[in-house]
Order: C-alpha cells, then structure tokens, then sequence
C-alpha cells in the first residue's frame, strides 16, 4: 500500500529528460510527465533543489558507469519533503530529507517530484536550507570517506586536494582542515586560489595537468610548499596527468586516494616507486556500508556543521529551467564550490 498527500494535488509533473547521449545542451528535453508511484522501499520526494555534479554531465553523455536506459531523467542529489512512501517505508509524510535519488532507475531529481530509495535519504540538518542541503550530502561524503575511512587522515599531516575547487574537493579541502591537516589546494587558475583560501587551504598551488603555471613539476611544487618533505595524503578527484605527476609528491607511507576521473581517466601507477617508498594508492567509492555507518558520518558530518568547523559550500544556484545550461557550465569546469538546481 502507498502512503501519499491528498491524491487531488498528484497529477502531472515536469521533470528533464535525456532522450539520447550527447552535451547536456543538445539532449535534455523538458517534459512533462506523470508523477511516479514509489515501489517497496522507495519514497517519493517533493524536490526543493536538485545538486549538479560531473556523474549529471557523463550520463548526458552516456559514459558514466550506472547510466539508466533512455529516456531517462537524470540528477542524482536532492533536498525536499516527503510526498509518499512505498510498502515497507515508515517515514512520515512531510518529513524534510536530502539524499540520493533513484537516479539509476531514470528516476533522478532534475524533476519537481523524484523517487528515491529510503535507505539513502537522510533527515536534512536545520542549519542547512534546501540549496545547500541538496548540495551537501554526495560531496561531504565523498571527503568523508576518503580523508577519515580509507586515508585515516591525522591532525598535524600534510594533505593535497587535486581540484580544489570543485564540488569534492572544495568539500576535502575544508574537511581536511577541519580534521587538523595542512591543506594544499591545487587548482586550474588563478581566480580560483583565494576560494579555496576561504575554506581553510594553508597553500594554493595553480597547475594544468602535471605542471603549475610557473613550470614547475607538480609534484616539485607540492615538495617545496613541505620543505621537501613531500605530502602525506593526496585527494585525487581529476586522475589522468595531473594525479600521475602528484604522486611523486608523496611522502613515505602516504596515501594518494583515488577518487574520480574528471580529467576523463584514471592516474597512471609506478608500481615500483609506491613499493620503494612504501606509499599506496587507496580506492575511495562513496557508497554506504551500512544504515549504522551512514548515520554514523551524518553525525560526524553535522558536528563539524554545527560548530562552524565546516559549512555550505555551494556558490551557484541555478533556476530548473536552466538545468541544460548549469549543466554545461559544470563540464566546462567555470563554477566554483557546488551548483544546484534551485526549484
């Protein structure tokens, strides 16, 4: 049995549709469409913001990994208020969430009503509107786990964001300090460095690809920034070049953390030199291990929220109507911090 609102207020709904791969520009369609039923375990929530990040770009394209079958309405991230639950679901009607949509289903939250599974919705903190609760799961998350669960970051070591401006790792660079590190941003320009000054970085580093903009060696940059004594952790959401050079940054013992591929690959591994110098390259997925262990980091998460140790990092909000165009601007890497969908 579905629980829902008053079935006067169902009816149609608009929501964005991917029609086919290609640039978010050429293949999002506004459409309008019947609000979805939630199924067994499933909530249905009224979005108030959907949050943009570069897995809503690759699925526009079809090269993301969990890309749903065509049509499909894309958007993995939302805030807003329960509207009905499936069988099995005991959240009350009205309850204020944020979460992970069932984007994988074609289900996402680039619409006005999203389902989601239950297990990955999470009560929205007070201190957060809805923009910046939509905005600030999937990315603290992603910190979360790679700086405390599989890089045991520890007060007092050097750690290195590789795109430090951007959703994820302006989200490290500002959990990282908050956690005792000394924080080294690297980012693509100029105008970039004094954000990720804002959110605690102890040094900026601009670099292109494995170089900085001096000419440099990256991982010549990051040596000289430690007094050549190298970094202890290096959070890597860009891959390719950039993280291949950064490695040779790393300390004895350090852990480079992969964690994506936006410059569109994974970093190339020395092998031989990791086991010289006794370094590792530590796999980083923000996927939840349990119910306990998620509400576990969301306390954690909150903590550093509510005694300002961390805070909202989202710096573009976007109308629904133009979710083709933030889109883009997400690709072309020109936002900085987070964007949202603001409905």
């Amino acid at each position: 049995m579905i629980v829902e609102r008053n079935a006067a207020e169902v009816g149609p709904m608009r929501a964005w549709q991917v029609q086919g791969p290609g640039e978010p520009e050429a293949v999002l369609r506004l459409v309008e469409r019947e609000v979805p039923a939630p199924g067994p375990g499933q909530v249905r929530v009224r979005v108030a913001a959907a949050g943009i990040g570069l897995p809503d770009v690759l699925m526009c394209r079809g090269t993301y990994p969990l890309t749903p079958a065509v049509p499909f309405t894309p958007g993995q991230e939302l805030a807003g208020t329960v509207t009905a639950v499936g069988p099995g679901v005991e959240v009350p009607i009205g309850t204020r969430v944020m979460g992970v949509s069932d984007f994988m289903n074609g289900n996402g939250a680039f619409a006005e009503e999203a389902l989601a599974p239950a297990t990955s919705l999470l009560p929205a903190p007070a201190a957060l509107d809805d923009c910046a609760a939509a905005g600030f799961w999937i990315p603290n998350v992603t910190a979360w786990t790679g700086l405390v669960d599989r890089g045991q970051l520890r007060p007092g070591q050097r750690l290195a964001v590789l795109g430090a401006a951007g959703g994820s790792g302006i989200a490290a660079v500002q959990l990282g300090k908050a956690l005792g590190a000394t924080v080294i941003a690297v980012v693509g320009e100029q105008s970039r460095a004094e954000f990720c000054r804002s959110f605690g970085a102890d040094h900026v580093v601009v670099a292109r690809d494995d170089a900085a903009d001096d000419g440099r060696p990256l991982a010549q940059a990051l040596r000289e920034i430690t007094d050549w004594q190298g970094v202890d952790m290096i959070f890597d959401p860009v891959g390719g070049a950039q993280g291949s050079t950064a490695m040779g940054a790393l300390a004895r013992h350090g852990r480079h953390l992969a964690v994506g591929f936006a410059s569109g690959s994974w970093p190339t591994v020395d092998v031989q030199m990791m086991a010289v110098t006794n370094t590792s390259l530590v796999g980083v997925l923000a996927a939840p291990q349990s119910r306990e262990h998620t509400e576990y980091v969301l306390r954690g998460l909150t903590d550093l929220l509510d005694r300002g140790a961390i805070g909202d990092t989202v710096r573009n909000r976007w109308a629904f109507d133009d979710a083709p165009v933030a889109l883009a601007r997400v690709a072309d890497r020109s936002q900085l911090g987070k964007c949202v969908l603001d409905l």
